[in-house]
């Protein structure tokens, strides 16, 4: 068929057309049905099956990370274990009430036992509490030489217990050294001290 020929066409005698122009006609109305279902009747569908195939792709990434972290499950177990024993070789490290003097004195006898000179032993009066251990900090003024000094500071920091020098301030008078420093140590709560650093705690959110 050529251009005059579907010129010549008439809708009303559209029976008796060619049977190319009948496909042709056809395969027109076809399309706009597609075209019109789609605008008036899928859109909807088409919406749905769009979440729908958004919806899969979280759950197919859910699932991954889920299955990563089975597939992990003994690695994590494992090293949950290992900040436990971490965990617990610090806390040892920690005196409770009734070896706080014992620390005391092995600091002061760590000064002592290098020949130096102790002007001010003072632990202050009032600890400072945390979630599960007190500091204490101890402020003290010690003479003697370099040499003595920095050996001293080497026997704090091998004892058995954690204790830190803090707030250094070190001054020479005619070849000996004066340090003034807070020698902070730790000590872990008990359970009724636990206890009660917790209800401070819920209590002093509850007021906010």
């Amino acid at each position: 068929m050529n251009l005059d020929d579907i010129r010549r066409l008439n809708i009303r005698d559209a029976g008796n057309w060619p049977l190319a122009a009948k496909i042709a006609a056809l395969a027109i109305v076809f399309v706009l049905i597609l075209v019109l279902g789609g605008v008036f009747d899928w859109r909807d569908q088409f919406d749905t099956l769009a979440q729908a195939q958004t919806e899969e792709g979280k759950l197919r990434e859910s699932y991954a990370s889920k299955k990563a972290k089975a597939v992990n499950l003994e690695l994590y177990v494992q090293q949950l274990r290992e900040i436990e024993q971490s965990f617990g070789a610090l806390l040892k490290q920690l005196p409770n009430k009734s070896e706080m003097d014992a620390l005391l004195t092995d600091i002061n006898q760590a000064g002592l036992g290098r020949g130096l000179q102790f002007e001010l032993f003072k632990p202050a009066t009032t600890e400072k509490m945390a979630d599960f251990y007190a500091e204490l900090p101890i402020s003290v003024r010690i003479t003697g030489n370099y040499h003595d000094m920095g050996a001293f500071a080497s026997d704090v920091a091998q004892l058995p217990r954690i204790v830190t020098l803090n707030d250094i301030n070190i001054q020479a008078d005619k070849g000996t050294l004066s340090m003034d420093a807070v020698a902070k140590t730790f000590r872990y709560l008990d359970e009724d001290e636990v206890a009660k650093q917790k209800k401070a705690a819920k209590d002093a959110k509850a007021k906010k």
